[in-house]
């Protein structure tokens, strides 16, 4: 009689463990402007830390009536993930101790990463992209700065995408292996231009052949009947999954990365 045949164990992703998993409240994260509660999550002998923002604690905002920044964080991990850059954190919609939320994987930062920075100079120093200049007390100013690094203008990328209206310092998380991941993704998909990042450093220049490659990639994906518009469908409004399209298109017609309108504040305040 032959042995029976063992079945390898099922490997467990990012995604189920947050999707599946038990979410048991660690703590709370103060400085947040909505609620956001440190979890641990836990599923078949796996376990991981997350962020947990429930849609109850969410603060109303007048320019995003429509659908929840729960949804829109998990938007954000969508197209990230269509890329194929994994900018976002794996990040998915559950319900929760306080009801349905959004349930973000903790990433580690690694200290020492120099992605910002303020100079006493006119001009920034070769490695680095100007951001403009800001006031430092006592009259003075400093030329704030960001790192000419192949990570950053992949983000700067998705958030022309997302059309993201509050990418401060720091939701940039630099994590092991070099990896770069982008974070608090609420204030997107607004169908009006709202983009309002720190890394403005492109601005105007040419798209590397990479992203133009991922954006034709993208606009195929957000066809009416493309695998991004359905798994966007449940998360945005139609007009904001058209908006996203056109902002795609918009960015492959030009050539290069989008300037500030005029239109809104192009940094954001505090800007860290």
């Amino acid at each position: 009689m032959s042995a029976p045949e063992r079945i390898p164990p099922r490997s467990v992703t990012p995604v189920d463990l947050l999707t599946e998993g038990e979410l048991t409240v660690r703590g709370r994260i103060r400085e947040a402007s909505n609620a956001a509660l440190f979890c641990t999550v836990g599923y078949e002998g796996q376990e991981a830390s997350c962020i947990y923002k429930p849609i109850a604690g969410e603060r109303p905002l007048w320019d995003f009536p429509d659908g929840t920044l729960a949804e829109r964080e998990v938007a954000a991990y969508a197209v990230s993930e269509a890329t194929g850059w994994g900018l976002v954190p794996p990040t998915v919609l559950r319900d929760g101790p306080y009801g349905e939320g959004m349930c973000q994987l903790w990433i580690d930062v690694v200290p020492g990463a120099e992605l910002l920075a303020l100079v006493d100079r006119e001009e920034p120093e070769e490695g680095w992209k100007a951001i403009g200049f800001a006031e430092v007390g006592e009259g003075r100013t400093a030329l704030l700065v960001h790192a000419d690094d192949e990570r950053l203008r992949r983000l700067a990328v998705l958030d022309a995408v997302i059309n993201n209206a509050d990418r401060k310092g720091g939701h940039l998380l630099p994590a092991a292996e070099e990896r770069l991941y982008g974070i608090d993704h609420g204030v997107t998909f607004n169908v009006e231009n709202k983009l309002r990042t720190l890394l403005w450093g492109w601005a105007g220049e040419a798209l590397t052949g990479e992203a133009s490659k991922v954006l034709k990639g993208m606009r195929e994906a957000l066809e009416p009947d493309g695998p991004l518009t359905a798994t966007l469908t449940s998360l945005l409004t139609r007009a904001e999954i058209d908006a996203t399209r056109a902002r795609v298109g918009a960015m492959l017609t030009s050539g290069v990365h989008p300037e500030p309108s005029g239109e809104w504040p192009a940094i954001p305040w505090p800007p860290v």
